[in-house]
């Protein structure tokens, strides 16, 4: 067997971020009395792609983003507000959006019996462990490690040190993480020294610098990898 061990992104990977952040935020906006435009939806995710970009990045700490993240999208509304506040509320709604991505709970229930499964997410710890709660999809998995937990984010060498010393009988030649992030899941991978599959449903173009190993439009299309 080429591969023995599967690290898996969770946002846009096994579960559907994008229908569970619409969904939060039109709850947190009809909380707040104020509609949600797609014009104002385009912007907070503007500032918030940025503020998790610079996360990444190592320049800003994982609470910078959660409390200014809508300070800043009612400050461009001439809007006073309480960021803080505003984005417990939004990480409350955030932890109640389980969709599933496609079919990903039985691409995992396949793979399982012949692979060890680990999650390798980015984000807020109660947030990520209620989503896959309640998704029912935390069994099939090793273990799960929330960059708020080990210290130290995607890309970062220091969380795949981190998570590499944590898997029994690690082998980095076995290794392949799957993500639809170049910045933070294919670049990790690259920095890590390990295989990388690219999720790029959108046909995005890939970066010069950032190449993955593998890409793939659907998650199903993991089997051809892995068959290879």
């Amino acid at each position: 067997m080429k591969f023995k061990t599967l690290l898996f992104d969770v946002d846009d990977t096994l579960l559907d971020f994008q229908l569970t952040e619409k969904k939060a935020l039109q709850a947190l906006f009809q909380e707040e009395n104020v509609t949600l435009t797609d014009e104002i939806e385009a912007t907070y995710k503007k500032i918030n792609s940025q503020l998790w970009r610079e996360f990444e990045q190592g320049k800003i700490d994982k609470t910078t983003v959660t409390d200014m993240r809508f300070s800043l999208l009612f400050e461009q509304l001439d809007k006073k507000v309480d960021g803080k506040k505003m984005g417990e509320q939004y990480r409350h709604y955030l932890g109640q959006g389980h969709d599933l991505l496609g079919n990903s709970k039985e691409i995992i229930e396949r793979l399982k019996p012949d692979y060890d499964l680990y999650i390798v997410t980015n984000g807020v710890a109660k947030t990520q462990y209620q989503r896959l709660n309640d998704s029912n999809m935390t069994p099939f998995f090793n273990y799960i490690f929330v960059s708020e937990e080990v210290g130290f984010q995607k890309p970062m060498k220091e969380y795949f040190d981190y998570v590499f010393e944590r898997i029994p009988n690690f082998e980095r030649e076995k290794t392949l993480i799957i993500g639809d992030s170049l910045a933070s899941d294919i670049q990790g991978g690259n920095s890590a020294n390990i295989k990388t599959v690219w999720l790029n449903p959108g046909k995005q173009h890939p970066i010069a610098e950032v190449k993955p190993t593998y890409e793939i439009s659907y998650l199903d299309e993991i089997f051809n990898v892995l068959e290879q």
